[in-house]
């Protein structure tokens, strides 16, 4: 590596393709990127790409900046005190910062049978199994689809669309982050497409079987590939590291995501837990948090104090099969609102998104230093959680 200042950046998803192409704005930075994968998963379109209606991965020549070295390979541990990683391939790269930007994949199921009869869709790995499974199986076959989150219900959306008997199993209820009014559109969409949708209390996963999926009431749901998207769950290598995490094991911060234990370690992405009040999960909070924790290792190396992170929320959007989806709007603090855009309208904001994330991470690229949107104040209501934990109230995430 040349230049004065060396960055690593383990993960090459939003998180940290975004703080990785940010840290080439300076001079006197070099940064070297860690990903296991020789390519960018666009996840986003895990669902089309077992579909076979769209690609998920995309050339890192086409996202990352050119004065990024790319190491194809996964961490096996930080050496927090000889600041390096060491790679499973051999060897250590060393560090003056590092950005852990280490991101999300499927949690591994504890109900019998899931880890052995179900097909997670978490990652490209996932994807890439279950693909011959499903072109396999007779476009007769029952499908089955657990989880009733957004990636649930654009895998069973999308697989209905293309002719198949689908059930998806939701648990408790369909979208939990939807408001009402957008469930109810969702519902009314899935219905079009012949979805079967189960939810409710007697409509929990109990067991998974070769040929079903046997529910809390009793039921067996007949199925010929059941895909499991319960959950999501982040790498331990932090823990692994003897670094702090929270109880799911992301990387305790605090609120410029720098590590509680290292102030040459910030984190970004699904990974961090920035005073220990994680943001949810997903691509619209990722690459802000990647520009920020570019943006903190960019003040401390100029001697300046990081600022504390702002994030803002739009929303939700679900794709549901080519042909509709829903846009579904929030208070920019992340709490689903009554307004929502459905139908041919949602699935052209869907593909707004999806595309501008990919155009996202190509600018910063070309023009580091060019977003801005980590800069968008989410409002007043972190402030007040926080408050309210440093209280002792009780505080949910």
């Amino acid at each position: 590596m040349n230049g004065n200042t060396q960055v690593v950046v383990i993960g090459g998803g939003y998180a940290g393709v975004m703080a990785a192409n940010r840290l080439t704005l300076r001079d006197g930075v070099a940064v070297t990127l860690v990903n296991p994968r020789p390519d960018f998963v666009n996840r986003v379109r895990l669902h089309q790409h077992v579909g076979g209606t769209g690609d998920a991965v995309v050339a890192y020549r086409d996202v990352l900046a050119e004065g990024v070295e790319l190491v194809v390979d996964s961490v096996e541990r930080i050496d927090a005190q000889g600041r390096g990683v060491v790679l499973a391939g051999g060897g250590t790269v060393g560090y003056d910062y590092l950005v852990y930007a280490v991101g999300s994949g499927g949690a591994t199921p504890t109900v019998p049978g899931a880890g052995e009869f179900a097909y997670p869709i978490a990652t490209l790995e996932d994807a890439e199994r279950l693909k011959p499974v499903l072109d396999a199986a007779p476009v007769t076959a029952p499908v089955v689809v657990v989880g009733g989150g957004p990636t649930g219900i654009e895998t069973a959306a999308e697989l209905a669309e293309a002719g198949r008997a689908v059930t998806l199993v939701c648990g408790r209820v369909l979208g939990p982050y939807l408001h009402p009014r957008g469930r109810r559109s969702v519902a009314g969409r899935l219905a079009k497409l012949g979805v079967n949708v189960l939810e409710g209390p007697g409509a929990e996963v109990t067991a998974v079987t070769r040929d079903a999926v046997r529910l809390a009431d009793g039921r067996d749901v007949p199925s010929g590939v059941t895909v499991w998207t319960a959950g999501f769950a982040v790498p331990d290598l932090a823990a692994r590291s003897g670094l702090s995490t929270d109880a799911e094991g992301r990387l305790l911060t605090d609120e410029t995501l720098t590590s509680v234990d290292d102030v040459r370690i910030v984190a970004a992405g699904d990974s961090a837990a920035p005073s220990g009040l994680p943001l949810r999960m997903s691509c619209q909070a990722a690459i802000p948090l990647g520009a920020r924790a570019a943006d903190t290792i960019l003040s401390r190396i100029d001697g300046e104090q990081p600022e504390d992170l702002h994030q803002v929320f739009a929303g939700q959007c679900i794709s549901l099969g080519r042909g509709a989806g829903i846009f579904q709007f929030a208070h920019r603090y992340d709490v689903a609102v009554w307004f929502h855009v459905a139908g041919r309208p949602g699935a052209r904001l869907k593909e707004i998104v999806c595309s501008g994330i990919i155009k996202h991470l190509a600018e910063e690229a070309h023009k580091p230093g060019g977003y801005r949107l980590h800069r968008v104040s989410g409002g007043s209501k972190r402030q007040q959680l926080l408050q309210a934990g440093r209280d002792g109230a009780l505080v949910t995430t």
